[in-house]
């Protein structure tokens, strides 16, 4: 594990070229720029600091360009440098330098590191990733709308583009592992099928029924890869009982339809084999407040002395973490709507919240193996305040080593100090309390309206 010291202390030191040192100095230990980044000539916005000022600004609460530049142009002051302008248009052009390849090098190198210095916490001695989709909106430009177009339903004009993507999660700690983007023409079962060579031999994938098909089940099987998947509703017909193991715990064959899905080909689909054997648990859920739900969930692990099925209960129960990690990225990193109005640039900022987020949960990790507790029961949105708040302080001048490292621990029983309880389930149902404001749909183009006196009414010009 690491350990704050020397070591941090000269990152901070000899990082010259970094534009917040309080980032460098809490996670400057954790992002390895080797061989990323070259540039052939010396820049005020060099790609390291450009990078630094990225991660700061995906941290603001604010998320502006123009508040991290004087950010900036404070540290420059305060290093005797040369002042620059206050206009964004360097800054963003250097952002704009910075390859994609790069920054999703710097995303990857990330996530492999905090795996390993911080092995997943084992379900029946296997390790478990979940997987979720979600979508973000973006600028309404043209560029945009050609890579990530609006939902067809929308007239142009009236919606805005949006990215779907698909996250691959670590289960026990909530760290990203990967994530697959595209438009919304591309479906989630299809995004999650090319992050498939990511998944170890003997791993478990858990899923909801959107993922559970036969394909899919038997390319996994093939890769060793374990499933636990809801049933899908559909699937009512081609299923034959072999082994009744208990009244709620059952043995199956997936008997292996005509029609081939429209993403094999039929030689591909003759291929594979006629049934499927599979075990179907019957799940009861119940939640105070909540109407007593049964539901089915399909597994490959077939042994029940080794797998009981109380033991799929719990973890299934525990696939909504899913939902609240896509929730901590979207809502308290303000993911949810990109700032960007191109699409290379989107990507980018894509990956940068990805990076802040792993970042965070680096940092939840510590705290929680320190303390001994979940890091799962760490509050999210308190660590990034905490972030927010102590970063400056850690970079003091008058801090020595010893006082720098107390700081640290300091801060990281801070962050065990703000306890969550663990919600495996949906707490609240799907519903608003909140009614939005009485205002009409824009259903033409903004330019094609005009407002009229009468408060909120619209009528076409």
């Amino acid at each position: 594990m690491i350990r704050p010291g020397h070591r941090l202390k000269m990152v901070v030191q000899n990082h010259a070229r970094s534009s917040f040192d309080e980032l460098v100095g809490l996670f400057g230990e954790w992002l390895c720029f080797e061989g990323l980044f070259d540039e052939a000539r010396q820049r005020t916005f060099t790609a390291e600091t450009t990078f630094w000022m990225f991660l700061s600004q995906v941290f603001s609460a604010d998320g502006a360009c123009r508040e991290v530049l004087r950010k900036y142009q404070a540290w420059r002051a305060l290093k005797g440098k040369k002042e620059i302008s206050s206009q964004t248009g360097g800054y963003c052009q250097a952002r704009a330098r910075m390859p994609l390849h790069d920054v999703q090098a710097v995303h990857q190198r990330l996530a492999q590191r905090i795996t390993e210095e911080f092995p997943s916490q084992l379900w029946q001695g296997r390790s478990v990733t979940v997987v979720d989709g979600s979508s973000v909106s973006m600028p309404d430009t043209p560029e945009n709308q050609q890579r990530y177009p609006q939902p067809t339903s929308q007239e142009q004009g009236c919606g805005f583009p949006v990215m779907r993507i698909v996250v691959y999660f670590a289960l026990s700690s909530g760290i990203i592992l990967d994530v697959a983007k595209s438009a919304l023409n591309v479906g989630e079962t299809a995004l999650s099928r090319t992050l498939w060579d990511m998944l170890k031999s003997g791993e478990v994938l858990l899923t909801d029924r959107g993922f559970c098909s036969y394909a899919d089940v038997y390319y996994l099987s093939v890769r060793n890869v374990d499933c636990v998947m809801r049933n899908h509703q559909r699937r009512s017909r081609g299923v034959n009982r072999v082994k009744q193991l208990s009244p709620t715990d059952r043995l199956v064959h997936w008997v292996k339809s005509k029609a081939c899905p429209r993403w094999l080909s039929k030689q591909q689909w003759d291929t594979m084999p006629d049934t499927l054997l599979l075990r179907e648990i019957r799940i009861t859920v119940t939640t105070p407040g909540f109407r007593t739900q049964n539901i089915t969930v399909v597994t490959t692990l077939l042994d029940h002395r080794q797998f009981p099925e109380e033991a799929f209960a719990e973890l299934y129960r525990r696939r909504w973490l899913a939902e609240l990690f896509l929730r901590d990225i979207k809502i308290a990193m303000n993911m949810d709507v990109l700032r960007c109005k191109t699409p290379d640039m989107v990507d980018k900022e894509l990956y940068m919240h990805l990076i802040a987020y792993n970042l965070v949960r680096a940092l939840m990790l510590q705290a929680a193996t320190k303390k001994q507790v979940s890091p799962l029961q760490l509050s999210f949105k308190g660590t990034v305040a905490t972030v927010r708040q102590w970063a400056p302080l850690m970079v003091s001048t008058s801090l020595s080593e010893c006082l720098y490292k107390h700081m640290f621990d300091a801060m990281l029983n801070a962050i065990v100090r703000d306890p969550v309880p663990e919600r495996p389930d949906r707490a609240e149902p799907r519903a608003r309390k909140r009614r939005p404001k009485n205002y009409q749909l824009l259903t033409k183009p903004r330019r094609e309206f005009r407002e009229c006196p009468h408060r909120s009414r619209y009528v076409k010009a």
